[in-house]
């Protein structure tokens, strides 16, 4: 199908943005922007056969151009934490920006991060997708290697949106991209999300300390708060007396996903019975991070209207936060001798 243009505004630096709208025969459709890789909206369709937007985020450039939240956006270098605001890389040390805690990093850069570039746009309308591509350079916001990342979305008529990240480095350096947007299936503005039922195929978490950074073990969820292998609501436990929620301030963590083959499997599954509408959430990345607007607090969304502490979540497929630093998680070092090259699928259906 055609994809359909338009502009969306023009930064503070006076580059142009433009909105990008992927649809499949079944109606279902993706809005996308050149700013920041970013998932503007997707109306899905509940067991009504209404659509809805169910993606928070902004309506206009501006409020992408702020962003505290990372709406929507492609994050990297590095998305996630590092402890303290350093990697090392075949025995060079590289300072990063201190931008949590005033001595970590997260997300590579709140104000310099990816998810604040003007990409370029490339359509690709006979497999209905959009590719962007954005450069960092070397030393760029403390990474090394001058870096090359493309992330392409297709709209499948699965109701897929299926995006694929590809990076390349002339030196060897950390790379950890991933999709931050904020989901709420009985629609934006809907509510707290507290009644969603969720599923994860997932035996560990890599439990965190008070700084919300991985301590480099692992923490079986049988008998915790964490165990989402058999479906439960997200608010079920959320508000259960442990120190690992209490670290969080609810869910905010990664989760050990089974089935580590390097083959996109199914590893996720969310449904809202009030409005109908499941979400199944595919990859082939190693982990997902689970953050369920804990600290979801904007005066200003779509609309006109603003976002409340829990009325999204989050499943963020990605290599473990703090890899780079931790022996024993997956190893997130790419360069001139191993490109970066990941799927992840977030699938749209309705209850039988």
């Amino acid at each position: 199908m055609e994809i359909a243009v338009e502009q969306f505004g023009t930064t503070a630096k006076g580059e142009v943005v433009n909105l990008y709208t992927l649809q499949n025969e079944n109606g279902f459709r993706v809005v996308l922007s050149n700013y920041g890789a970013i998932i503007v909206s997707v109306f899905a369709k509940d067991i009504n056969g209404n659509f809805d937007d169910i993606v928070s985020g902004f309506d206009t450039l501006a409020g992408y151009e702020k962003n505290p939240g990372f709406y929507g956006a492609v994050i990297g270098p590095y998305a996630n934490r590092i402890r303290g605001a350093k990697i090392t890389v075949d025995g060079i040390d590289y300072p990063l920006k201190v931008n949590e805690n005033g001595k970590n990093t997260l997300h590579s850069d709140q104000e310099l991060g990816i998810h604040k570039a003007v990409w370029t746009a490339k359509l690709k309308e006979a497999e209905n997708a959009v590719e962007f591509r954005t450069w960092v350079r070397d030393m760029e916001m403390g990474f090394p290697g001058n870096k090359e990342i493309t992330v392409t979305y297709t709209v499948t008529e699965d109701n897929s949106i299926r995006i694929h990240y590809h990076a390349t480095s002339d030196k060897n350096t950390a790379i950890n991209l991933t999709n931050h947007s904020y989901f709420n299936l009985d629609g934006n503005h809907a509510g707290k999300i507290l009644d969603t039922e969720l599923q994860i195929l997932a035996d560990q978490i890599t439990p965190i300390d008070k700084e919300c950074i991985p301590t480099g073990e692992f923490l079986d969820v049988t008998g915790t708060p964490f165990d989402f292998r058999s479906p439960k609501k997200i608010g079920q436990d959320i508000g259960a007396v442990d120190e690992q929620l209490a670290f969080g301030g609810g869910y905010d963590h990664n989760f050990v996903l089974q089935n580590q083959s390097g083959e996109v499997r199914l590893i996720a599954r969310a449904v809202s019975h009030k409005s109908g509408r499941v979400m199944e959430v595919y990859t082939d990345q190693p982990g997902v991070q689970l953050y369920t607007g804990n600290f979801m607090e904007n005066p200003m969304g779509k609309d006109g209207k603003g976002y409340g502490k829990r009325e999204g979540f989050c499943l963020e497929t990605q290599v473990y936060p703090n890899a780079i630093n931790e022996t024993a998680f997956p190893d997130p070092i790419y360069g001139p001798q191993k490109e970066y090259d990941t799927v992840t699928e977030y699938r749209f259906k309705e209850e039988a």
